[in-house]
């Protein structure tokens, strides 16, 4: 059942459509002028750094997050969401930061390639990319020796999924953390039905945004682009699951812990009750949305074995 601040907010906006005829920077515009506004006030840090990374033919901005109380032991790498087509640092910092305050964990965003001016698969060659230095590289960003945790929510979440799947064996990360995410561009399931259209995410338009961001790729069993279809998750870093009740992508998010369980992945499911996507964002506007924080700070620390 929805959360009854959420029926409040949803009556109060316009019938939702899909954003076909408008361009991509125009997008961004209204994606960020939306998240900016629903923010609310910015959590205190002992520090906040901006930079870059240097791969081997292109840069990535970051921005590090440093709580004022600082649980040692863990770097988490946060890899935004926005339908691979949106979003960006600013729009994601209040999250960042609240979730870095609540987990005492240092937090790295990473501002990766959006689509459709860089189409698959150049955001999970920059996740991959970027968790491969920053595992390496790990004393430029925290304590040496600090364990990395690969983080992401929706679109975020599935290059987390990805990225964790193709560099395991290869990359010591202590956990992989995906919150509401999209793992196809063609699941079908109960919750993508039932919540199809009205519930802040549009079904219709995640479609739009699959197309801009796959390109001229049309191999969508490929395990990099729908995760559902991985052949093999042995030994990938264990995983935290967070889901919403009432987003039309919970029901996919289940069925990954349940693909991550058959292949021996230790897994925790988390499911935020009455909540909508995106609801990690809507602190401000929905209180009780980030209620589910404590519990996600809990497992992480169990991650980093630091109950």
């Amino acid at each position: 059942m929805i959360h009854p601040d959420y029926e409040r907010y949803l009556s109060s906006l316009p019938e939702p459509s899909t954003a076909e005829v408008m361009t991509s920077l125009d997008r961004r515009r209204e994606f960020r002028q939306r998240a900016l506004d629903q923010r609310g006030p910015l959590e205190e840090m002992a520090d906040v750094r901006d930079g870059v990374i240097a791969l081997e033919d292109r840069t990535l901005r970051f921005r590090l997050f440093v709580p004022p109380v600082e649980r040692s032991g863990a770097l988490v790498v946060y890899f935004h969401g926005g339908s691979f087509v949106v979003g960006d640092l600013d729009t994601h910092e209040a999250l960042c930061r609240r979730l870095s305050v609540d987990t005492s964990l240092r937090f790295l965003a990473i501002d990766y390639r959006l689509a459709p001016e860089h189409p698959f698969p150049a955001a999970i060659d920059d996740a991959i990319d970027t968790l491969r230095y920053v595992v390496r590289h790990v004393e430029e960003f925290a304590a040496p020796g600090t364990k990395v945790i690969a983080m992401g929510d929706s679109a975020g979440a599935s290059l987390v999924a990805v990225a964790a799947a193709s560099t395991r064996g290869e990359l010591a990360l202590a956990g992989q953390v995906l919150i509401y995410p999209t793992l196809g561009p063609e699941v079908v399931t109960d919750s993508s039905h039932r919540y199809a259209t009205g519930y802040l995410l549009e079904m219709a338009q995640l479609r739009l945004d699959y197309q801009a961001y796959l390109g001229e790729w049309t191999d969508h069993t490929d395990a990099r682009v729908t995760p559902l279809f991985a052949q093999d998750l042995s030994g990938a870093a264990p995983a935290i699951i967070v889901v919403a009740e009432c987003d039309p992508l919970r029901d996919e998010g289940v069925a990954y812990a349940g693909l991550l369980e058959h292949f021996a992945v230790p897994v925790e499911l988390l499911e935020a009750e009455g909540m909508l996507h995106g609801f990690l964002r809507m602190g401000h506007v929905i209180p009780d949305a980030m209620g589910i924080v404590d519990d996600l700070a809990a497992h992480l620390r169990d991650l980093i074995g630091d109950a």
